[in-house]
C-alpha cells in the first residue's frame, strides 16, 4: 500500500509520463532556477530528482528575482524518441525544452511570444498534425474560465493559424486551468482542474474531434473524503495497463504536495479519478491504495542535506534567479560551499531581492535544519547565514563590523504580492560573539511556527527569543535558504564557508 501524499514537497503542477518501465514527472518552479525539475520513478510512489529542463532563462529580467513570473505549469511528452517539455513563461510566451536524453541538457526555443498564455500541453495526432491546448492567466489577461486550442508544427517551433476556444466554464466551472490533452479509443480527452486551488475539483471534456464540440463532466471531487482541493495534475498508464493520476494539494505554508490516485474508465468511456464511493459517477481522493507497480524495490528519496563534498552543486539547490557561477565555489575550499558576500547592484540588499539566495524544497511538514558556517569578513556589512524565504521570512547568521563579529537576526515582510512584491526588513537581534565560526539552526514546527538558534560548540544552542511564522512565497511554499551578502551593499571580497547543511 502507499499513503498520500506520496511526496510531501512543493512540486506544484505535476505532469507525468511513462517511457518503458520508467516514469518521469515535471513541475513548475517560478522564479527559482534551474527551473522545471524532472523527477524519476519506477513505481509512481518513490521519486528521485534527476535533472531540470531549464538551466537558466534567456531573458535579462530573470537575472534578478522575478517572484510570480518564471516557469509556470509545464507538460512533458515523449515523441519520436525525444522528450518535449512545454513551459509557460507568463510574461514572455510558451517555451519548448527538448532533449533525447532526459538526464542531459535541454535545448530551448520560444514557440510563442504571448503574454498570459499558460499551462500548455501538446498533442501529436495520428494524421501527423500537432496541437497545443492551453489556458489563460487571470492576473495578466483577465481570463480564468476558458481553454483554447491552436495548431502547431510538428517540431514545435511555430503556431499555425489562430486559436479557438474549446471550453468556456463561465457557467459551470468558473475557474478552469491546467489542461492536459490525451487521445484514447477515438476520444480526445482534456483533463483539467476547476473551481480554484483551495477547494476545486477535477474536470474532463471529451470529443471525437480535436476541434470539438466537447462534452463536460466532473471526474473527481472531494465528496466524503477529507482531502480538500485535489488540483492540477496528469494521467499516466502503468506497464500493466492500469491508469493513475498524479495531482497536487495545496497545504498552505509549505506549498503544494503530490498525491497519487487510481483512475479507471466507465462503460461509457468517461474517466473516474479516485474512488466513486457514493455511486454518483465522480471519484473521490483516496488516502491510501495498492501500489501501482508490485514488488518494486525502489528506494529512491529526494535529497535535502548536503555535505558539500562534490565539485558540483547538488540538484536539490535552486537560486532565486538565473544561476551565476560567480556567486559561489565548491573548489576553493574542498568540502565547503563558499558563498561570496556580494552587493545587490539593482536595489537594497534584502533577502527577497537577492539573486544569490540559495534555496531548496523541504520534504516534510516539520523539520530541523542545521548548518556550520565560517565567515571571513572583509568589509563592514559582510554577512552569511541561513533562514526561510516566504512573504514573511526570517534569517540568522554572522555579521562583520569594525573587525568584529556578531550574531544578527532579521525579519522580513513582503507586501503587494501580486507580482514581485515590495519587501522591508528589521533587525530582531544583534549579539556580539568572539568567533567567526558558528553553528546555526532553524526548527520548523507542525504548527508552522519556527525558531532560530545558534551555538558556539554544536552542543548547547541559544534560541532567539522571537517566534517566526511560515508563510508562502509567490505561488510557492516557504523555502529553506543559505545566503551570503554585504548588507551595507558594498563591494567586498568577503565570503561565507558552509561546512554542511543538514535537514531532517
Amino acid at each position: 500500500m502507499y499513503t498520500n501524499p506520496v511526496i510531501y514537497g512543493d512540486y506544484s503542477d505535476p505532469d507525468p509520463i511513462r517511457v518503458g518501465d520508467d516514469f518521469y514527472m515535471v513541475a513548475s518552479s517560478f522564479t527559482y532556477l534551474p527551473g522545471v525539475p524532472i523527477l524519476h520513478s519506477k513505481d509512481l510512489v518513490h521519486w528521485e530528482l534527476i535533472n531540470y529542463a531549464v538551466r537558466s532563462l534567456p531573458f535579462e529580467k530573470y537575472d534578478v528575482p522575478s517572484h510570480g513570473s518564471g516557469t509556470w505549469a509545464p507538460a512533458i511528452r515523449y515523441h519520436n524518441g525525444e522528450f518535449f517539455v512545454f513551459i509557460p513563461l507568463v510574461d514572455e510566451g510558451i517555451m519548448v525544452a527538448r532533449s533525447k536524453d532526459i538526464r542531459g541538457e535541454f535545448s530551448l526555443n520560444m514557440l510563442t511570444h504571448t503574454k498570459g498564455w499558460i499551462d500548455p500541453c501538446p498533442l501529436w495526432d495520428d494524421d501527423g498534425k500537432a496541437y497545443m491546448v492551453f489556458a489563460f492567466a487571470f492576473s495578466r489577461v483577465g481570463i480564468k474560465h476558458k481553454l483554447a486550442l491552436i495548431e502547431i508544427d510538428s517540431e514545435c517551433t511555430q503556431t499555425i493559424g489562430e486559436y479557438s476556444i474549446i471550453f468556456d466554464g463561465s457557467l459551470i466551472a468558473d475557474t478552469s486551468e491546467g489542461p492536459k490533452a490525451y487521445k484514447k479509443d477515438g476520444y480526445y480527452y482534456i483533463l483539467f482542474p476547476s473551481g480554484g486551488v483551495k477547494t476545486g475539483w477535477q474536470s474532463c471534456i471529451r470529443s471525437r474531434s480535436i476541434h470539438g464540440p466537447y462534452e463536460y463532466k466532473p471526474v473527481m471531487h472531494q465528496g466524503c473524503s477529507s482531502i480538500v482541493g485535489a488540483h492540477q495534475g496528469g494521467w499516466v498508464t502503468a506497464p500493466d495497463g492500469s491508469d493513475w493520476f498524479l495531482h497536487f494539494q495545496d497545504v498552505g505554508e509549505l506549498g503544494r504536495v503530490i498525491h497519487l490516485q487510481p483512475m479507471r474508465f466507465t462503460d461509457d468511456a468517461w474517466p473516474v479519478i479516485g474512488v466513486d464511493r457514493d455511486g454518483d459517477g465522480i471519484g473521490e481522493p483516496v488516502h491510501f491504495w495498492n501500489e501501482p507497480v508490485k514488488d518494486s524495490s525502489c528506494d529512491y528519496s529526494l535529497r535535502t542535506s548536503d555535505e558539500f563534498d562534490s565539485d558540483e552543486l547538488a540538484l536539490q539547490w535552486q537560486w532565486q534567479a538565473n544561476p551565476d557561477n560567480t556567486n559561489y565555489s565548491l573548489t576553493e575550499r574542498k568540502g565547503y560551499l563558499r558563498l561570496f558576500c556580494k552587493r545587490n547592484a539593482k536595489r537594497e540588499n534584502l533577502l527577497w531581492y537577492a539573486p544569490n539566495a540559495l534555496t531548496e524544497i523541504p520534504q516534510s511538514d516539520s523539520f530541523t535544519m542545521d548548518a556550520l558556517l565560517e565567515l571571513d569578513g572583509k568589509e563592514d556589512g559582510d554577512f552569511g547565514g541561513i533562514g526561510i524565504i516566504g512573504h514573511r521570512y526570517g534569517y540568522i547568521g554572522l555579521y562583520f563590523e569594525d573587525g568584529k563579529y556578531n550574531i544578527r537576526v532579521y525579519k522580513g515582510n513582503v507586501s503587494g504580492i501580486t507580482y514581485e512584491g515590495e519587501a522591508e526588513e528589521r533587525l530582531v537581534s544583534s549579539i556580539p560573539v568572539h568567533a567567526n565560526r558558528i553553528y546555526l539552526r532553524a526548527d520548523v514546527r507542525k504548527d508552522k511556527n519556527y525558531f532560530l538558534s545558534y551555538s558556539l560548540d554544536g552542543e548547547k544552542y541559544i534560541v532567539i527569543n522571537h517566534i517566526f511564522t511560515l508563510e508562502t512565497a509567490t505561488w510557492t511554499g516557504a523555502k529553506p535558504m543559505l545566503w551570503a551578502a554585504n548588507k551595507e551593499n558594498k563591494e567586498s571580497t568577503g565570503f561565507a564557508d558552509f561546512d554542511y547543511f543538514r535537514l531532517q
